[in-house]
């Protein structure tokens, strides 16, 4: 082999790796801000830590993101809010009841999200947002008001299908909200947030939370006297 075959050769694949490296670039930039964000918050993390942790420069960090701000937020829509268009669309295409739509939506959010390293992004949002109004009102806009809409239109189903009792959406949707937020913050909290640090199963607090939400808590009617009668036997 010739050494300008050799050269022309080495230069092709030279040039192939930059350019995979250089596509990849902008994914592990938003790898590495999750990580630090996460792990030491918004404030604290400078730019230049994100860009070493992606094994880049800081220039090269500003060739695809304007500022820090800019990065959180595309790491808000790569995570999260990039998401909805697809999660709307399978609302479209769920044909069970409303009952198991709702529990594969709560499901299916913790898979995706939640048991991800994404579900940081959301005890970030809690610990910093007020810090940050620009960050929290753009939270708000991707995040909080297409999930809560979401949410609306499950439980809306399940009212127009006769499924479910009639209810004030605006605070229904929180039944569904608070305790998925509550599986979030038991998950970064080091136990703080579960007694005596027991491990916390996901899918089993799913289904006791969705059977709350269901059923509530209360027994149905026919059943009530059978809890005394058993005592007396």
């Amino acid at each position: 082999m010739s050494l300008s075959k050799l050269f022309c050769d080495k230069s092709a694949a030279f040039s192939a790796k930059h350019e995979r490296r250089k596509e990849a670039r902008p994914g592990e930039l938003l790898d590495a801000a999750l990580d630090l964000f996460v792990e030491k918050g918004f404030a604290a993390t400078r730019v230049e830590e994100v860009a070493a942790h992606a094994g880049v420069s800081k220039g090269t960090l500003f060739l695809y993101f304007s500022s820090k701000e800019e990065l959180l937020k595309e790491v808000v829509r790569h995570n999260i809010s990039g998401h909805f268009k697809d999660w709307n669309n399978q609302f479209e295409c769920f044909q069970g009841s409303t009952a198991e739509m709702l529990g594969y939506c709560m499901s299916a959010w913790w898979e995706r999200v939640g048991a991800t390293r994404a579900s940081g992004i959301s005890k970030l949002m809690v610990c910093e947002a007020r810090n940050f109004p620009d960050i929290a009102a753009f939270y708000q806009q991707e995040v909080i008001a297409p999930g809560q809409a979401l949410i609306r239109r499950i439980l809306q189903r399940g009212m127009d299908r006769g499924e479910f009792r009639q209810m004030e959406l605006d605070y229904a949707v929180y039944s569904v909200i608070a305790p998925m937020m509550f599986l979030i913050l038991a998950k970064h909290s080091n136990g703080v947030c579960v007694q005596d640090q027991a491990e916390m199963d996901p899918k089993k607090y799913i289904a006791a939370q969705l059977g709350t939400i269901l059923h509530g808590l209360s027994m149905p009617p026919g059943d009530l006297a059978q809890p005394a009668e058993n005592a007396r036997a």
